[in-house]
């Protein structure tokens, strides 16, 4: 039997493991990947760990999220991630330089490597035929400090491509397909590999917008073949020589399959709040907009600008509109500069922001409550915009522009007929405008030792959390439905993430989207410590590691959910916070916020791996749960997470 691409990567780095699926394997990574929101607490660990220098062979740490400096703390992280880069020996990506996953394409993206990064849409490099896992920030240290990272063994989902997109749909529009057919969790425990003629018709940056948004179907990774439009990238970018072909082989067998007509597809629409809320433009045509934000990691390339600037030139969008325009890298604002794209931009009303996530993450651009918003993004979960009440679309670059000039939502191919736009042929230019000014190499170990870390007041110390007890009687202080993020668990935006790497602070946000009483009620329960009960895809969304450490500050000790999303199960794990999947899910009915639960006799029941009983006292009820861990993990939850389990090693 032949092997996929996705086999071929994970066989070439397997350190530990059988390539089963759900059996655990260990992956050696050869490149890193960190971001402001995470990265911080990644240098913190590094430090804990006590690196003395990266061991992998590229690692590079990106401000790109928390650009906005409304006060002192965001300049003192940045200032503490660099001095930790040239302390650790890792790349420094300057603030406005570019989001992490286009830059680090562009810049640092091989073919046939490994990377891991603390950024849940790290497998965009999936599109350059990469193995690349988005994971927590202490996975991202320890890959950094050269340890395998482990993961179970994925199902491969081969998605087969046929024909070519019609004009005026785009990459936004395939994956927005997959979302409406398969949902958010129809990725879990699979890694997504599209083949097929079809992928030929996908330039390397359309196959970054549908491996960056697999993070929403809860794909462990996305995965492309390198082919020709790969080699066209990297020569573009001044790197043919880093070129691999990695294709699958002719008799690869697929565990599942899907099949999408390329030439079949329409622009498309995710409603609010949620990535698979997904229906056909025409369906909700008319509908007003106040905001329309073109840009982010989920529509990066210079294309995605360009057809958005071609289609508003020489107009004027409607007077109700804030037109808003996140460049991903100041490569690419250059190369649309030079094509005259910024200033028909410019002209139609648009807002040129900095090089970096910024809406996005809600930081910034936060629109008004009950007004629509159409941003070319990967999420939009409740809350995520910086508007606890917004109402967030997300759509393609096509759809954004054409709604932007009329006020309402509107399919773009009706817009082209209306005003006799004919679809372009975009002179996309051959060699890029490659400045890497703003790329600080680490310095030599010599000099590196002798590097500072510079901490402000604003950085704490990681928290020393303790053993798991051998027994919990605890209420539960919360209660959550189906698909928690982790945007709703500990929130971005520009109240919370400024406090990134001050745990006590940024602990007074948790669940402050769904329970803003949360953190006084835990203050409350520090003496028993307290549980969460979630339903389905507990965690899904961002990586951050955050959304685990901080309520473990406030005294969580276990959440029991009928599912849990891949990283922050990690993540739970990772700080010592037990998580645990009811045997029964409608068991979950059966339990109350405000419910006292006992579990006994943990320190033996978790190794032992069977199931255990938690005792609801309130109601005088018994249910069976269990959990998926790994005697790896399992040693961690025991030790109060693997920070204090490194510690005693």
């Amino acid at each position: 039997m032949g092997r996929t691409v996705a086999q071929q990567l994970i066989a070439d780095h397997l350190e530990g493991g059988s390539m089963v699926p759900g059996d655990e394997i260990g992956l050696r990574i050869d490149q890193t990947l960190t971001q402001d929101a995470t990265g911080t607490l990644v240098m913190q660990e590094l430090e804990a760990l006590g690196l003395d220098r990266a061991c992998t062979e590229v690692s590079v740490q990106y401000v790109d999220h928390n650009l906005l400096q409304a006060d002192e703390k965001n300049a003192e992280d940045h200032a503490y991630l660099r001095s930790a880069c040239r302390r650790y020996g890792i790349w420094f990506s300057k603030a406005g330089n570019g989001v992490s996953h286009p830059t680090h394409m562009q810049r640092f993206g091989v073919p046939g490597k490994s990377m891991v990064g603390s950024d849940s849409h790290t497998p965009a490099a999936g599109s350059l035929g990469m193995l690349a896992l988005g994971v927590g920030g202490l996975e991202a240290a320890t890959a950094i400090a050269g340890e395998p990272v482990y993961v179970r063994m994925p199902e491969i989902w081969g998605v087969y491509l046929t024909g070519e997109l019609p004009q005026w749909t785009s990459a936004k529009d395939v994956v927005l397909e997959m979302l409406r057919r398969h949902g958010v969790k129809g990725g879990l425990n699979r890694i997504i590999e599209y083949h097929g003629p079809g992928v030929s018709t996908l330039s390397a940056m359309d196959r970054h917008v549908i491996a960056n948004m697999g993070a929403e179907l809860g794909a462990t990774t996305t995965v492309f073949p390198s082919d020709g439009a790969v080699y066209e990238f990297l020569k573009a970018e001044g790197r043919p020589q880093d070129f691999v072909e990695i294709t699958a082989e002719p008799d690869a067998i697929y565990d599942v399959t899907e099949h999408i007509d390329l030439s079949t597809l329409e622009p498309l629409i995710a409603k609010p709040s949620s990535p698979d809320n997904v229906v056909p433009v025409r369906e909700v045509a008319g509908t007003e907009v106040s905001q329309v934000v073109i840009g982010s990691s989920a529509n990066p390339g210079l294309r995605d600008f360009a057809i958005a600037a071609h289609l508003v030139k020489g107009r004027q969008t409607n007077d109700a509109v804030s037109f808003d325009v996140n460049p991903t890298s100041r490569e690419i604002l250059a190369d649309l500069t030079k094509m005259g794209g910024t200033f028909d931009l410019i002209s139609a009303g648009a807002r040129i922001h900095q090089a970096g996530c910024m809406g996005c993450i809600g930081m910034g651009q936060a629109p008004a409550v009950g007004q629509n918003s159409l941003r070319t993004f990967p999420r939009n979960f409740p809350g995520r915009s910086g508007t606890r009440e917004d109402s967030v679309w997300l759509c393609s670059p096509e759809t954004a522009a054409a709604s932007a000039l009329t006020g309402v939502i509107t399919d773009p191919r009706e817009l082209a007929d209306k005003l006799d736009v004919a679809y372009p042929d975009l002179p996309l230019p051959a060699r890029a405008s490659i400045n890497t000014d703003m790329l600080e190499a680490p310095p030599e170990p010599e000099e590196a030792h002798r590097e500072p870390l510079v901490k402000g007041p604003n950085i704490s110390a990681l928290p020393d959390f303790p053993p798991l007890p051998d027994r919990i009687a605890a209420p539960v202080l919360l209660k959550v439905g189906d698909n928690i993020s982790t945007d709703e668990i500990s929130p971005a935006g520009a109240r919370a993430l400024p406090y990134r790497s001050n745990v006590p602070e940024l602990a007074e946000f948790t669940f402050d989207q769904v329970d803003p009483t949360y953190p006084r009620r835990a203050a409350e329960a520090q003496r028993t410590g307290h549980l969460v009960v979630g339903g389905d895809n507990y965690g899904q969304g961002s990586s951050r590691e955050h959304a685990a450490i901080a309520p473990r500050h406030l005294g969580l000790k276990a959440v029991l959910a009928k599912s849990f999303a891949r990283i922050h199960w990690q993540n739970l794990a990772n700080f010592g916070i037990l998580a645990l999947e009811f045997a029964d899910p409608a068991d979950y009915d059966r339990i109350e916020q405000g419910d006292t639960l006992v579990l006994d006799g943990l320190r033996d029941q978790v190794p032992d791996g069977g199931d255990i009983i938690v005792r609801n006292e309130t109601k005088d009820e018994e249910y069976p749960v269990g959990h998926r861990l790994s005697p790896r993990q399992v040693e961690a939850v025991l030790a109060g997470g693997r920070i204090p389990l490194l510690a005693r090693a």
